[in-house]
């Protein structure tokens, strides 16, 4: 495993298990587990495995997506799916969206925690994502339901 695949892994675990909030504490954990890390990786690790801060029980936390409640997954998707979405396109059944280099798998995660009807899952390279259409979906319903999340943000 790279180097960063496993400063990630670690840094979902700790996530998961609730052991570490701030990304300077973050930092330091790696450091003591022999990972050199500074605040600005732990920063883009952080958004490339779709960690999200919000306050729980009084703390501020950053939290992986499947830790966040349904609403709050579906108002992150909007506000990422009309920030880094340059398009959305048919392709028989797959839904193909366009990002700018390296946002697509922050999109394509949003996409995964939100559990919209109709997506059966996502894959992301660097500037595109493939939704795979649920069978008995129509992917015109998919793009227009994603159209209207975008133009809401």
């Amino acid at each position: 495993m790279s180097a960063k695949g496993q400063r990630q892994r670690l840094i979902a675990d700790w996530l998961r298990s609730g052991e570490a909030g701030s990304q300077e504490e973050l930092a330091a954990r790696l450091t003591s587990a022999g990972i050199p890390a500074t605040q600005a990786t732990v920063s883009r690790d952080l958004e490339e495995i779709g960690a999200v801060k919000l306050r729980r029980d009084g703390e501020v936390r950053y939290l992986l997506p499947e830790q966040v409640e349904a609403g709050h997954a579906a108002t992150k998707l909007d506000r990422l799916l009309g920030e880094w979405v340059l398009s959305i396109v048919s392709a028989g059944p797959i839904v193909v969206l366009r990002t700018p280099p390296g946002s697509a798998n922050l999109v394509a995660n949003a996409l995964d925690a939100a559990s919209l009807p109709g997506i059966a899952g996502t894959i992301a390279g660097d500037d595109t994502i493939f939704v795979a259409v649920a069978e008995g979906t129509i992917g015109d319903r998919i793009i227009a339901d994603l159209n209207a999340r975008r133009d809401r943000a």
